[in-house]
């Protein structure tokens, strides 16, 4: 007799699964978001996602990654004020969208009374905090003038913070006009005296021959 096969894998089901996890963690936080409900949203059992993630922690973390790099991806660009102008302004268009916000609303609430949620969040932030020390590491190798007190980490947090407090405010988030000008700030704190203004007259020139990268998603 010949063996019976198993249903064909769906191709589709890990990003579906993702989408389904974020939506629910934005509707219902950590704590009211279910496998159970996050396989029939997807429309798979609970087996499938098993198979995929060990626990409703690692279901999250992934999901929230991969919703970060797909909405504020990473950028190489040829110079350290081009990749932090990316960067920002992917950060900005998503901040100011309904589900960037309510992402800063929820990890606020969420991360302050449950461990587990802040682990996800921490996990977003040194992901981003590794990839700006990368950005940091290109630039020098380029023989950029980045101070060698330049500190990935509050570069990171520190933009974030603006986030978080104008969630908490209510006051609007920036908008992606003003990366410019956040960008700037972040330069004079990271170049050697004098040299922020000639990396970001030169980022300014390429950007404005050639136009900014569009975000696809």
């Amino acid at each position: 007799m010949r063996p019976r096969r198993g249903r064909p894998r769906d191709p589709d089901a890990e990003p579906r699964i993702r989408r389904y996890a974020v939506q629910l963690l934005l509707e219902r936080g950590f704590d009211g978001m279910t496998v159970d409900d996050v396989a029939e949203a997807a429309g798979v059992g609970k087996a499938t996602i098993y198979r995929r993630w060990a626990s409703k922690e690692q279901l999250a973390n992934d999901a929230m990654a991969d919703l970060f790099d797909l909405e504020i991806p990473d950028a190489d660009t040829g110079s350290l004020a081009g990749d932090l102008l990316q960067v920002y302004r992917y950060a900005l268009a998503f901040v100011n969208s309904e589900r960037g916000l309510a992402l800063i609303r929820l990890a606020v609430s969420e991360a302050n009374r449950d461990r587990r949620s802040a682990a996800i969040y921490r996990i977003f932030l040194d992901r981003r905090v590794d990839l700006t020390r990368a950005a940091l590491d290109r630039a020098r190798a380029r023989s950029e003038a980045v101070r060698s007190t330049a500190d990935p980490v509050l570069m990171v947090e520190w933009l974030a913070g603006v986030f978080i407090i104008r969630a908490l405010t209510g006051q609007p988030m920036p908008v992606p006009d003003e990366a410019d000008r956040l960008v700037a700030v972040t330069m004079r704190a990271i170049m050697k005296d004098g040299s922020w203004s000639d990396a970001w007259s030169d980022s300014q020139t390429v950007h404005g021959e050639f136009g900014d990268a569009q975000h696809s998603a």
